[in-house]
């Protein structure tokens, strides 16, 4: 996925044409592969989807005064023994990389996560949901979304949450997200994050990816925009009804991606207080808030997108209606001139072959001005035509 920064990219239709999307076919293609390996295997088994990049393992350890950020990609043992040395801290640990099994396993182990939990961390295709633990942890799923104006597509990503009593521990298969501006939250001093528990960081993340929902729907609207003055342009894009029924798929796919993410929060409101305090569920009540607001974007940009679908069949459809217009009054001006000049194509004799005149026979074939006279008859014709068009108003637009 491409960095979804702390403020998406707007669409610009500077540069409007797809530069391909390598990364996003490859993924497919990878995510494709990774399913199919999982058909008829045991529940829980763990598959690495080739080309899953490696573990790169970050930990934001913190409290109300005090905050420290180090990487443990290839220092694992360090990573837990800190972990483990400062229970008074709080700890964000970020996994960022699916591409090795060994650390995944020490993770399983050492933060306690079931298997099948794994497998919908690694299978990084779920639906947004929460799970809970007997021991009042929480695993929650996300998911990250961005328009990439370069392939004007809408793309997403998984993010995965595993919540303990002083510590969220977080998957991505990326290495770049849309969580630097939480980073920056906490690096700040007097920050609110370090002083509220680390259910309250989940929560944060939470919130972080679904206020990145409305940049993407600000981006999706003004291409829907630029759809509909490139519908009305007068030279069309003939690639433009691939592009609008491109943009149509998108849309119901993000509808699909928000609605688990609404539901998510929903149940965790319903979670009981001793898992989800009353302060808590403030907070997540503003969150749900932002979810359905983002469904009724997605809904409004949906009925937009099928106003572009009927516009662009209209607009087609007038476009013909002015050809088949003009083609018409050419066919009809020309009728009557092709009916004289057929006429006199004819070349009767005027004069028999013993000499007799036959005076039916064209008399004007030997006219001295004949010819001129025919080109000025036909003239009137046209001009007499063309004058009673405009004035039928069959010339303009109305």
């Amino acid at each position: 996925m491409n960095p979804l920064s702390a403020s998406s990219p707007n669409f610009s239709p500077l540069n409007p044409e797809p530069t391909g999307n390598n990364f996003s076919i490859a993924d497919q293609a990878a995510t494709q592969q990774a399913r199919d390996q999982n058909v008829g295997q045991r529940p829980g088994t763990l598959n690495i989807r080739p080309g899953a990049l490696k573990p790169r393992l970050f930990m934001l350890s913190y409290h109300d005064d005090f905050i420290e950020e180090k990487e443990y990609t290839d220092h694992y043992p360090e990573m837990i023994r800190h972990l483990r040395e400062h229970p008074e801290l709080k700890h964000w640990i970020d996994v960022r990389g699916y591409g090795d099994l060994p650390t995944i396993e020490h993770l399983m182990r050492d933060f306690g996560i079931h298997p099948l939990q794994m497998e919908d961390v690694l299978n990084d295709y779920q639906r947004a949901k929460v799970d809970t633990f007997d021991d009042n942890r929480l695993f929650l799923v996300s998911r990250m979304i961005d328009f990439l104006p370069s392939t004007l597509e809408v793309d997403d990503d998984q993010l995965s949450l595993f919540t303990g009593p002083n510590y969220v521990l977080s998957f991505q298969d990326d290495y770049d997200d849309c969580l630097e501006v939480l980073r920056q939250r906490l690096r700040t001093n007097f920050s609110q994050l370090r002083r509220k528990p680390s259910l309250y960081l989940a929560y944060a993340l939470t919130d972080v990816v679904l206020d990145h929902y409305f940049p993407t729907m600000a981006a999706i609207g003004d291409y829907i925009e630029w759809l509909e003055e490139r519908i009305v342009a007068p030279r069309r894009d003939p690639r433009l009804l691939n592009r609008i029924l491109r943009l149509k798929k998108d849309m119901v796919r993000f509808r699909r991606l928000v609605y688990p993410e609404r539901d998510k929060i929903a149940e965790l409101l319903r979670l009981p207080e001793d898992i989800i305090s009353p302060d808590m569920k403030l907070f997540l009540n503003d969150g749900y808030d932002h979810a359905v607001q983002a469904l009724d974007l997605a809904e409004g940009y949906r009925e937009s997108i099928s106003s572009l679908t009927e516009l662009y069949y209209a607009e087609q459809s007038n476009r013909m209606n002015e050809v088949m217009k003009v083609l018409t009054i050419i066919s009809s001006i020309f009728i009557p001139l092709s009916f004289v000049v057929g006429l006199y194509g004819m070349n009767f004799q005027r004069e028999a072959p013993d000499g007799s005149i036959n005076p039916a026979n064209m008399p004007e074939l030997y006219s001295p001005y004949g010819y001129q006279g025919v080109l000025l008859f036909l003239a009137l014709v046209v001009g007499g035509q063309v004058y009673y068009f405009w004035r039928k108003g069959w010339l303009g637009n109305g």
